[in-house]
């Protein structure tokens, strides 16, 4: 008789073109934990948090910190307009998110010196510069974990969910090269901690996050069960590694799990309120994800022909691709986590990995600029309606309170409850600080 394989039973608990086993995921929370790393209570009222990354980078000067009064080749075309926050002025073409300004703070001075796509993204999502600037290195085992994996390490999953989830992947893949970019996965913790990477495009009718291998039915999956007890035991030393693929043929099969995966099950109305497009609907879908007990949700711009590395038709692009399904998704998230009094204990953060060039290049567009840049950060504590920071009259550099990434790292985890001194240990044991920030404690 066949005696299957462990990779035999890896290949049912994989989820989708992701390429990540769930049972060893499952494993690495619990034997890699390490015992040090315990989250902090007693502050921050966030139980979860939404990350929307606008992959490329936004310009922030035609989005969130317009100049008006700037010269006709840094302010550009758009106007400012109103939002619901008196004296708050931002694009045009975000009129939905001006809506929803009392419901968020702006941080218009952000800064790090990376002006490179790879290294600025894990510095802006990590929280920590990496080993090698100015380079466009691939992800490595020694980069900083995201914040996605350091949630899988300290805060325990809740409905049955991983802790980390990262939707819209690989955004981060450039399919020329395969080049997986630096700061969506685990890093220095291992890859057992990376976040679980859903990379089939939620607004697809055919959206499947958990396929079944094979399209093997329930039925049939259920009924090789066997392979549970058939795996070899002597690829663990103690036996326990059965114990994570049980688990992981529970979240594939969970009826729960399933559920809160469907968004199918919303309205057509309120799926239409978010866009049809692939970041509206997984704006929806982090909401129902962390209603249903996901502590981290990235929800990825999907790399496609329309991505916000504006080179070249930066204000056409911004206008006609980019902004109004931003401006839809966006806007709707907030507004649909506070009707379900969700938006006071779950952090949203909206950011990029850097800003855009104050003077407009000869191709109408902005090139890479970190000088400055834009964040947004609403709920977990959040006072909505306020402004952090300022930028100078171009928009190319912080005027008051520079925020660097670390300090952006350091508030989302003060929101989430852990402390960001929080000593996390490398695959060798090693022990690191989670954040060498400070939190904007004057943002809660």
């Amino acid at each position: 008789m066949h005696n299957p394989s462990r990779r035999e039973w890896l290949r049912v608990g994989m989820l989708g073109a992701s390429g990540f086993a769930l049972p060893e995921l499952l494993y690495g929370r619990a034997s890699a934990r390490p015992d040090s790393a315990t989250p902090s209570n007693g502050f921050g009222r966030a139980k979860s948090c939404i990350l929307c990354f606008l992959f490329g980078a936004p310009a922030h000067q035609d989005v969130w910190d317009l100049k008006p009064d700037a010269p006709a080749d840094i302010r550009g075309e758009f106007r400012p307009i109103s939002s619901s926050v008196p004296g708050t002025l931002l694009g045009e073409h975000i009129p939905l998110t001006a809506r929803c300004a009392d419901r968020f703070a702006l941080i218009r001075s952000v800064q790090h010196p990376d002006n490179t796509h790879t290294v600025a993204m894990h510095y802006m999502l990590t929280g920590r510069r990496h080993a090698e600037p100015n380079t466009n290195p691939r992800n490595k085992p020694d980069d900083f974990p995201c914040f996605g994996a350091a949630m899988q390490l300290l805060r325990p999953s809740r409905g049955g969910l991983p802790s980390g989830i990262s939707l819209n992947s690989p955004a981060n893949q450039v399919s020329a090269n395969n080049h997986i970019f630096p700061g969506f996965f685990a890093g220095i913790l291992g890859r057992r901690f990376d976040p679980l990477f859903i990379s089939r495009d939620p607004s697809a009718k055919d959206f499947d996050p958990l396929p079944i291998p094979n399209g093997t039915e329930f039925g049939r999956l259920a009924g090789r069960r066997q392979l549970l007890e058939a795996v070899d035991a002597k690829k663990s030393a103690t036996g326990e590694f059965g114990v994570y693929q049980e688990q992981a043929f529970g979240l594939v099969t969970s009826p729960a799990v399933r559920k809160a995966f469907d968004v199918t099950r919303e309205s057509p109305v309120l799926r239409g309120r978010y866009g049809n497009s692939a970041f509206g609907q997984g704006c929806l879908l982090a909401r129902r994800l962390v209603e249903a007990g996901a502590g981290l949700v990235t929800v990825n711009w999907a790399r496609d022909d329309a991505f916000w590395d504006t080179h070249a038709n930066n204000f056409s692009d911004l206008k006609t691709k980019l902004l109004p399904p931003f401006d839809l998704g966006f806007s709707a998230l907030l507004e649909d986590l506070d009707q379900r009094g969700l938006l006071d204990e779950t952090l949203v953060v909206c950011l990029g990995e850097f800003g855009r060039t104050p003077r407009i290049n000869k191709q109408a567009g902005r090139d890479h600029w970190a000088g400055c840049n834009s964040v947004v950060l609403a709920g977990g504590g959040i006072r909505g309606g306020q402004i952090f920071g300022s930028s100078d009259r171009i928009a190319a550099y912080p005027a008051t309170n520079p925020v660097s990434p670390a300090d952006l790292s350091a508030t989302i985890y003060h929101a989430l409850g852990i402390e960001p001194l929080t000593e996390v240990r490398d695959s060798l044991g090693r022990p690191l600080t989670l954040s060498e920030g400070r939190p904007l404690r004057a943002l809660f």
